[in-house]
Parts: C-alpha cells; sequence; structure tokens
C-alpha cells in the first residue's frame, strides 16, 4: 500500500469520504450529497434512483425516505442495497454496497425537525410512489395537512431514515488517458477487518 496517498491516504474509508464529500461541497453546484442509491425487487431487478446523503457517520452512511416508497420496500426484502457518489467537477466516486437498516429514534426525529416546515409537510402529505392524478390533488392534501398538523408537525410514522453500513467501499479518481486509480476497502462481515487492494482501472 505504500502508493497509497494523497487523495487515498489513511486507513479509515469513512474520513476519506467526509474529506472528499467535503471538498466537494466547495465546487458541485448542486446536491454533492446527492446518490445514486441501488436495490432490487422481489424478481431481481434492480431499481436505482437519486437520494440525498445526510451524513457520513463512524460506521455507516444515513439518508432518509418515506417507508411506504418504493425503494423501502425494495430495502425491506433484502436489508442490502448499494450507492455511488459522483462528482464531475471533482472526476471522482466513491461506491459503497452493504446491509441496512431503519433509524426511527432521536436522530430521525432531529432531522425530521430541521426541514423547512414545507418539507415537513410535505413528508406527510405524499404518498411517495404511488399514482397521483394530478398536481392539484398533491397541493390540495398539502393544504389538508397544514390545517391538521399546524407549524410544527411531528415526524410521520412512515417516514425516517436508513442507515447503510458497508461491507465494501470503493475510492475513485480520474487519470489520465483513462489510467484511473481505484481503492476498495472490503470485509466480510461488519465486525471484520478492513482489506485494502488497489484495483485495475
Amino acid at each position: 500500500m505504500s502508493d497509497r496517498d494523497g487523495l487515498f491516504a489513511g486507513d479509515d474509508p469513512f474520513a476519506i469520504a467526509r474529506a472528499w464529500l467535503a471538498e466537494a461541497e466547495k465546487t458541485e453546484p448542486n446536491d454533492p450529497n446527492a446518490i445514486a442509491l441501488a436495490t432490487v425487487d422481489a424478481q431481481g431487478l434492480p431499481n436505482v434512483r437519486m437520494v440525498l446523503l445526510k451524513e457520513i457517520e463512524d460506521d455507516a452512511f444515513l439518508f432518509y425516505t418515506n417507508y411506504e416508497s418504493v425503494k423501502a420496500g425494495e430495502i425491506a426484502l433484502t436489508n442490502k442495497a448499494a450507492f455511488v457518489l459522483h462528482w464531475k467537477s471533482l472526476r471522482r466516486q466513491i461506491r459503497v454496497r452493504g446491509v441496512t437498516e431503519k433509524e426511527e429514534g432521536e436522530k430521525a426525529d432531529a432531522y425530521y425537525a430541521s426541514r423547512a416546515l414545507q418539507s415537513r409537510l410535505g413528508a406527510w402529505a405524499s404518498q411517495q410512489s404511488r399514482p397521483l392524478a394530478s398536481r392539484r390533488e398533491l397541493m390540495a392534501e398539502v393544504a389538508l395537512v397544514t390545517a391538521r398538523r399546524g407549524v410544527s408537525p411531528q415526524r410521520p410514522p412512515f417516514w425516517g431514515g436508513f442507515r447503510l453500513r458497508p461491507l465494501e467501499i470503493e475510492f475513485w479518481a480520474d487519470g489520465a488517458f483513462r489510467l484511473h486509480d481505484r481503492f476498495r476497502w472490503c470485509r466480510d462481515t461488519l465486525d471484520a477487518e478492513w482489506k485494502i487492494a488497489r484495483l485495475y482501472p
């Protein structure tokens, strides 16, 4: 690992991920924390969509969603997911694969309370992923929820976080002539030591 320095220096992949994200926050024009989240359905058909990564913890990645959404249903089938963070401005990406668990406690409550009021009310109003007849119907539901829930709505019981605990994290940085730099942190179980390997481009 003598050549794993610079962008890839250190043995804590979460620290590296936080450093890369902090750098991207200075250069990406929109949503540097946007991840392409991949799941599979009951037939094994993949699904992918953009969501916002809200926190890189000491041992996990945390995002929030409606638990009645398609993505949450698919996560529930396997308790597994994967995502990629990609920054065009930095020409870098991070790929993550692992197991999931719900975050329904104080951290979810605190994050929900930190959101704009309209977003909190929207979480109550949206039947995420289900058919919607018109935009007008959605706005009528928002108005109804606003009247019922007021200016300090509690977190909906069907809305919360997912924590992805990785079994694999790969860091990729663009190289000249497509000779990219890739390093993969891999472990068989969550309590196992990381194995770090440089990969061919």
